[in-house]
């Protein structure tokens, strides 16, 4: 179980400082050097901003990453990356993001990157703050990757990305990581339509190199693209067979839906930690601490304090900064209000 009950945490990414956007449009006019500091100083940003609001779990924001998971195929050797996205107009939508190649077998002889990430989050974070990393799974990973004759199928792909991944946990785990969430929302997007039972097999043979030796999670989500789902928005086709998952917490998204499907929750909690999305990211009304309190309390209907936890829906790197300051710090202050209840009880 957790070190305490109704504890606050983030799923992995932050907004990006507006002048690191800018930057960002010109990088090449930047020397390694200057890249580095800046890199630092969006680190310290997004560290700054959560442990302001009071979380007792933070992450680097994933303030190297330009999206959750397309920035890691830079990291992959065997694939060719499409530079043109194949819709460039119209409203934001998954179709907008290209898809890559696959030339010879796909490795990634110097990781993913998130070790390297997590030494800097050590490094600058210097607090009692738990310092969590984020890592996507093999079978999202692979849904931006295409078959060919050596890899007919998404299945295929998934399979030569497993180890990539389990490598990449069990460096993490001895680097000093205390906790770690492996993300795979395509899971969650196609449970409605695929083998359940297969994605469960998956997901625990990538994570089996951490099992025990960290706290580890995972996050069903159904897509936060630009602001947009892309999933059927249901936990309905997921369980039973997601209990199954060898983690020690499952976050749900659950604002944005309304709370529907909350008495969920009761079952996961049988078996393990249930993180429950308490903070819609998807809009720009501002829960008020008494909105969050409300949404505790009655989260406590179905689960016991030292099973739960709280969270935004998902990463907020789709939520202006202005917004997820407010919607953090309230949030911090509506679970620690119900805490106190709880305790004195």
């Amino acid at each position: 179980m957790k070190e305490q009950p109704l504890r606050t945490t983030v799923i992995g990414s932050y907004p990006f400082p507006g002048w690191l956007e800018f930057a960002c449009q010109g990088l090449e006019k930047f020397g390694d050097a200057d890249r580095e500091e800046m890199i630092d100083d969006a680190v310290v940003t997004a560290v700054n901003d959560q442990l302001t609001a009071g979380l007792d779990v933070i992450t680097d924001g994933e303030q190297t990453r330009l999206d959750f998971n397309l920035s890691f195929y830079g990291f992959l050797e065997g694939i060719e990356l499409e530079s043109a996205p194949p819709r460039r107009f119209g409203p934001p939508a998954h179709d907008q993001r290209g898809k890559h190649k696959i030339s010879c077998p796909i490795e990634a002889p110097k990781g993913l990157g998130t070790v390297d990430d997590f030494k800097r989050l050590q490094r600058l974070a210097r607090v009692d703050a738990t310092l969590k990393a984020s890592v996507p799974g093999p079978y999202t990973l692979a849904g931006r990757l295409l078959p060919n004759r050596s890899y007919p199928d998404r299945w295929a792909i998934t399979e030569e990305l497993i180890p990539i991944v389990a490598q990449e946990l069990k460096d993490l785990v001895a680097a000093g990581c205390v906790e770690i969430t492996v993300d795979e929302p395509s899971m969650s997007c196609y449970a409605h339509k695929e083998d359940t039972k297969r994605f469960v097999d998956i997901f625990n043979r990538t994570v089996e190199p951490a099992v025990g030796k960290c706290r580890l999670s995972t996050h069903l989500c159904f897509g936060n693209y630009k602001g947009h789902a892309v999933g059927l928005r249901q936990y309905a086709p997921m369980f039973p067979d997601f209990l199954g998952f060898n983690v020690d917490e499952l976050h749900l998204e659950m604002a944005s839906r309304e709370f529907s499907e909350l008495e969920l929750i009761g079952e996961i909690a049988k078996h393990k930690d249930v993180a429950v999305g308490i903070i819609d990211v998807k809009s720009y009304y501002i829960e008020t601490v008494e909105d969050i309190a409300g949404r505790v309390r009655r989260c406590l209907e179905f689960a016991p304090a030292d099973r739960l936890a709280f969270a935004p829906d998902c990463g907020l790197s789709q939520t202006a900064r202005w917004a997820a300051k407010q919607k953090l710090q309230n949030m911090v202050e509506g679970v620690e209000l119900v805490r106190k209840e709880v305790s004195a009880a």
